[in-house]
């Protein structure tokens, strides 16, 4: 399985069924995201209620993410896992019911809001603990000399399921309402946890079991500042995401400005994974680990112009077109990011470097969210996008010119040394 191989990963049998369930579980979550983001601005029609549901789930994310990294690096992977799903399904079933007609008849539309907000609480907690676990999960799966093609085809099915999660959502709810689709996506989770079992149990790598809580956390956190080629990628992408957050305002656009309704809103809110979706397989055959530093400075730039074009675009193909190529520019880095995160990072402490990684990037889009709406309050829809692609390009020129050693990042040794390694 040379590193040229561009089916490395898809050579071994777990890591395709691994990719079955993650397309499942993502496909259900981005599905169950993009519906209660209609329900609750349809309920509401007030933006910052969309940034209430980025906030609610952020406080927990970061609240638990150091302590989720721990806990991951001391237990088995794939019964974790395991617990994590079912309390999902829980939260998916919760949604549901809360959109049952007798329920919607006889509660408050503000008990119903509270009620929704409070499961997407207990989600984040419960995110907290998924990053980490699936990213340890991957590296126990595959050896370590395709790391590099795992990313590539595990982040490539992560923007497939991105891409169709919000489309069917989008012609779902027009065609069967949210309550049912809310149906279909417990369906899917509880179908994920199913196919989990077909991987077996792994082995947990970490030498330091019961050491404690305070001690690791330290320890995870002291890698990650030292380490300048994570800490470099993880802050630009964490920057970059939080203000360039504009998809949470895409029920704005999509109902107000561009007036699409519900389908139009599921196509601007695929639109962006697309584009990723198609760059990762593309980089699945081209390599992009030469230059990395300087490719993914240029990347999150093209990102943050994106933005701005389609905060000021009132029509909408120009809009999908400027969100198209705005996943295009986000495949790039992510790529970049995972390859960086499974190569330099060691097997007893991938738990709590993930968990570092959901607090710089993945809760970044909930308070990405929440920035969003409020500026979005303050100075109007347009200008909060507008307003949020340009602190963009201002810190990619920032990083750029502080930075000189992460713009001349450079994967190539890496990856050769970890051709040698098996």
């Amino acid at each position: 399985m040379s590193k040229k191989d561009p089916y490395a990963a898809l050579r071994i049998k777990e890591f395709n069924i691994f990719l079955v369930l993650r397309f499942a579980l993502v496909f259900a979550w981005s599905m169950q995201f993009i519906v209660i983001e209609w329900q609750v601005y349809s309920i509401t029609k007030d933006p910052l209620s969309l940034g209430i549901i980025g906030l609610m789930e952020i406080i927990p994310a970061l609240s638990m993410a150091l302590f989720a990294g721990h806990i991951v690096d001391q237990k088995e992977k794939r019964n974790l896992l395991a617990i994590c799903i079912a309390l999902f399904s829980l939260i998916s079933l919760g949604l549901f019911l809360l959109t049952w007609p007798k329920i919607v008849e006889d509660w408050s539309t503000k008990t119903v809001l509270y009620s929704i907000y409070a499961l997407v609480f207990f989600g984040g907690f419960l995110r907290s603990f998924f990053g980490p676990t699936i990213f340890s999960l991957i590296a126990l799966i595959v050896p370590k000399k395709v790391y590099p093609n795992a990313a590539t085809w595990s982040s490539s099915t992560w923007q497939m399921a991105s891409v169709l999660g919000p489309a069917t959502a989008g012609v779902l709810i027009s065609f069967i309402g949210v309550h049912w689709s809310l149906c279909i996506v417990f369906g899917l989770v509880m179908f994920s946890l199913i196919v989990l079992f077909q991987i077996k149990k792994k082995p947990i790598l970490n030498p330091k079991i019961g050491e404690p809580v305070m001690q690791s956390l330290k320890e995870g956190l002291r890698f990650v500042f030292k380490t300048k080629a994570i800490l470099g990628a993880l802050t630009l992408d964490m920057v970059a995401v939080l203000f360039g957050g504009a998809v949470a305002l895409l029920p704005v656009f999509a109902q107000d400005i561009l007036k699409v309704g519900s389908e139009g809103f599921g196509v601007l809110r695929a639109a962006p994974a697309v584009g990723a979706f198609l760059t990762m397989l593309i980089t699945a055959y081209i390599p992009i680990s030469k230059n990395a530093g300087m490719k993914l400075l240029v990347a999150i730039f093209g990102f943050g112009v994106c933005i701005i074009v389609f905060g000021l675009s009132s029509i909408f193909w120009i809009s999908v077109v400027a969100l198209f190529f705005s996943g295009v520019t986000d495949g790039v880095s992510m790529v970049i990011r995972q390859t960086i995160l499974q190569i330099k990072t060691p097997d007893n402490m991938r738990g709590r470097v993930s968990s570092v990684n959901s607090m710089f990037v993945g809760s970044s889009n909930e308070l990405g969210a929440f920035e969003s709406g409020l500026t979005a309050k303050l100075m109007g829809t347009v200008t909060a996008v507008v307003f949020g692609g340009t602190m963009t390009l201002i810190t990619v020129f920032t990083t750029g010119i502080i930075s000189p050693t992460f713009r001349k990042l450079d994967l190539t040794k890496d990856l050769e040394a970890h051709e040698n390694d098996d």
